[in-house]
């Protein structure tokens, strides 16, 4: 929502102030259909020259995360939470029972009580192959928390290439835009003829493409890339809420105080309470019952 609105006021000012200036929109309009044209087009082939085809893909998807946000709300921080209290609590329980959670996620009656979470490839991955180490006895809990920390950067580092792809965009935008001007300036001396007043429309005209590469540039492509950047780094707290939790859990630590460690480690706008999160464990245990 928050997104659409800031469209909707960068337009408003933009070209409010500029019509009550006594600004003319007759010769913006008029140019407008082809400098977008060549401005937008050549960003949009420099886009996929720099590109393949999985990071263009992934910069359309989260071109949405501007207007939608992050993926994962404070309920499914608990939910986080309560699942990784089962799996931990049966691992310590019966270690052969937790392998059927652990080797079929899809089929788990644990992981199936959590759909959005079952839906997260990664997530799921990341659980089953740190529970899976444990099981196999590692000797030494830092090799899985390496493993960890290697595993979440990686998925940071993919996780911002349409940030990188967008900024590059934003970056390209305002020298494009002089393209056009300038092909409109070439367009404007070939009528060097003309009186003044066709003159100053052609001008003018060609002024359009400077304008609208670095209004394309500041005024969306630079923001969504930041919005984007800003989501996915949102949305990582989940995953290192995994590490958290688990790497508590290696070294052994009671499952309440594994939890626990989780809780204390989520960013307070998506923390549970400690009550509410007591109230959700206790639903748990007693469905378990």
């Amino acid at each position: 929502m928050l997104g659409i609105i800031g469209i909707v006021v960068i337009f408003v000012m933009v070209f409010g102030g500029y019509l009550l200036a006594g600004g003319k929109l007759g010769i913006i309009l008029k140019a407008l259909p082809f400098e977008l044209m060549m401005i937008g087009g050549a960003a949009t082939g420099a886009f996929l020259i720099s590109n393949d085809g999985s990071v263009v893909k992934q910069t359309l998807r989260d071109i949405g995360k501007v207007f939608k946000g992050p993926k994962w709300k404070p309920e499914d921080y608990r939910d986080l939470l309560c699942l990784l209290f089962e799996l931990i609590r049966l691992a310590r329980q019966s270690p052969v029972a937790i392998e059927e959670h652990v080797e079929s996620p899809n089929e788990s009656s644990i992981f199936g009580k959590y759909p959005k979470i079952l839906d997260d490839k990664y997530a799921v991955e990341l659980i089953c192959d740190t529970m899976r180490s444990v099981s196999m006895n590692y000797d030494d809990p830092h090799q899985v928390e390496e493993v960890l920390d290697k595993r979440l950067d990686a998925m940071h580092h993919h996780a911002l290439h349409s940030n990188h792809a967008l900024q590059s965009v934003a970056d390209a935008l305002p020298a494009l835009g002089i393209v056009a001007a300038v092909l409109g300036v070439i367009k404007t001396m070939a009528a060097i003829d003309q009186p003044p007043e066709v003159l100053g429309k052609l001008i003018g005209g060609a002024l359009v493409g400077t304008f609208l590469g670095v209004f394309l540039s500041y005024g969306f492509a630079s923001p969504f890339a930041s919005k984007v950047k800003a989501v996915v780094e949102e949305d990582l707290h989940f995953y290192q809420l995994i590490r958290e939790v688990l790497v508590a859990n290696l070294y052994d630590h009671a499952t309440n105080i594994c939890i626990e460690v989780g809780r204390q480690n989520t960013p307070s706008h998506y923390r549970p309470s400690f009550v509410d999160l007591e109230d959700a464990l206790k639903s748990v245990k007693q469905e378990a019952a």
